[in-house]
C-alpha cells in the first residue's frame, strides 16, 4: 500500500493526489495505491469519485480513497469555504460519496453541496466497490460513525500515548454493533524512519521532524521539539516509529496487542533526509519490517 496525502502548503507538492498516483499507476504492478488523506470537506465528491474511479481502471483495480475533515486548513479559503461550516461539509460530503460509490445514477438534494437530479456519474470503477476509508485524529465521534456506516478507520497516531487509541478501537466496534452492521478494519498512520542503526536513525530523522514540526507549531502556538522529546516519542510506547528494522517490528507487534488493527502505514517524509537514507530507510522497511510482520499474518503493512 502506498499513499499520497492532501496539502495546500510550500512545504508540500502533492495538493492532487489522486495524478500523482495516476502516475504512480503506471510505474507499479501490485501495490495498492491511496490517498492519505482526501480532504473531502473541501473538494468536490463527484470530482473526487470520479478521479479514484480513473485511477482504479488505469491501475487494474488497485486504487482506493482515504477522506477526512483535514488537520491542516489551508484548502478552505482556497476554494471558498466558511470553516465554522467545517463539520457539517464533511459529514455530507462524506454522505455524498458513499452515495456515489452506490449508484450509478444519483438523485442528491444538497445543501453545502450541488443538487444533483438523476444524473449518471462515469466512469465506474473496475472494483464493485471503491473502497473508502475514513481517516481519525482525536475525535471519538468520528470513530463512532465510522463503524455505524460500516467504513474502515485509519487512525492517525503521531502524539501521545499509542495506547489511548484503544477507546476508539472500541468506539469503532460499537458504532456497528449499535448499527447492525459488519466491523470493518483498522489501521494505524504513524511518522518513522528506519536505518540500520538505531542512532542513526535518530540523528538522521530529528532534525527533519524538528524543523516540519517547530513551524507548525509557530502556527498553532506549540513549543519548539526538544531532542529528549523526540526520543522520548520514539521509545516502544511513544507514537513516532524512529529505529531500527528490530525495534519497529517490535513496537508495530505492541502496537497490534493494544489496538488489534489490520494495517500499519508509515509516514517516513516527515522532513527532508538525505536521499540515499530514505532509500534505505524504504527498503529496510520492505525487505526487513514487512516480512517479519507478514509471518505473524497479523498486519498488512
Amino acid at each position: 500500500m502506498y499513499g499520497i496525502g492532501e496539502h495546500h502548503r510550500d512545504e508540500y507538492v502533492s495538493s492532487a493526489p489522486g495524478v500523482l498516483l495516476a502516475a504512480a499507476s503506471q510505474r507499479t504492478k501490485n501495490i495498492r495505491l491511496t490517498s492519505s488523506v482526501n480532504v473531502l470537506s473541501s473538494d468536490d465528491p463527484v470530482r473526487v469519485f470520479q478521479q479514484f474511479s480513473t485511477l482504479d481502471l488505469l491501475s487494474g483495480g488497485r486504487a482506493e480513497i482515504m477522506i477526512g475533515r483535514g488537520s491542516f486548513i489551508e484548502s478552505f479559503p482556497l476554494f471558498g469555504y466558511d470553516l465554522n461550516d467545517y463539520q457539517d461539509l464533511f459529514t455530507e460530503k462524506m454522505q455524498m460519496l458513499l452515495e456515489l460509490r452506490e449508484n450509478e445514477v444519483i438523485k442528491w438534494e444538497g445543501k453545502h453541496t450541488q443538487s444533483i437530479d438523476n444524473c449518471g456519474v462515469y466512469p465506474r470503477p473496475l472494483q464493485e466497490k471503491l473502497p473508502i476509508w475514513i481517516a481519525v485524529g482525536g475525535t471519538p465521534q468520528s470513530a463512532y460513525r465510522a463503524g455505524a456506516l460500516g467504513i474502515p478507520m485509519a487512525m492517525a497516531i503521531i502524539g501521545g500515548d499509542p495506547a489511548q487509541f484503544r477507546a476508539f478501537v472500541d468506539l469503532h466496534k460499537r458504532g456497528a454493533s449499535d448499527h447492525n452492521v459488519e466491523v470493518q478494519p483498522t489501521s494505524v498512520n504513524s511518522h518513522g524512519f528506519i536505518a540500520d542503526d538505531p542512532k542513526k536513525a535518530r540523528d538522521l530523522a530529528f532534525p527533519a521532524f524538528k524543523s516540519v514540526m517547530d513551524k507548525i507549531g509557530r502556527e498553532r502556538g506549540w513549543p519548539p521539539m526538544s531532542r529528549s522529546q523526540f526520543d522520548a516519542s520514539c521509545t516502544l510506547k511513544g507514537a513516532n516509529f524512529v529505529g531500527s528494522p528490530d525495534e519497529i517490528t517490535e513496537k508495530i507487534l505492541y502496537q497490534h496487542e493494544i489496538l488489534g488493527h489490520s494495517r500499519f502505514l508509515l509516514q517516513m517524509g516527515v522532513g527532508s533526509v538525505p536521499h540515499k537514507d530514505m532509500m534505505r530507510s524504504i527498503e529496510l522497511f520492505g525487505t526487513k519490517v514487512a516480512p517479519e510482520i507478514r509471518k505473524r499474518e497479523i498486519v498488512n503493512s
